[in-house]
């Protein structure tokens, strides 16, 4: 995963409602409508929010009889969180070395 592929999966995570969907939809599949009851945000407004986080690879429909139902798609995730720490192991080799010298003058 590229930083290209990164940051509009970050621009998509740092909207507070699209969080709040993502978080709802960890818990189970559910529509646009039986999103907006649970939260305080329009209908039509969920379904922006479920379109962004689609194209980001965060989320995918089902439909479910005449229903269309969104799932979390864990793999993207993975590997946004993989990418992540990778950074995170990356500054740490760095900071170590910078000790080492730090501590050796």
């Amino acid at each position: 995963m590229t930083t290209g592929t990164l940051l509009p999966v970050f621009a998509a995570l740092a909207d507070e409602t699209r969080w709040s969907i993502l978080q709802a939809l960890g818990e189970a599949d559910a529509s646009a409508s039986a999103l907006a009851v649970r939260l305080p945000v329009s209908r039509q407004a969920i379904a922006k929010h479920l379109s962004v986080l689609q194209e980001v690879g965060l989320v995918e429909p089902i439909r479910v009889g005449r229903e269309v139902r969104f799932r979390v798609l864990g793999a993207e995730l993975a590997a946004t969180a993989a990418r992540l720490d990778a950074i995170g192991r990356e500054w740490d080799r760095r900071l170590a070395a910078i000790k080492e010298l730090a501590e050796g003058l």
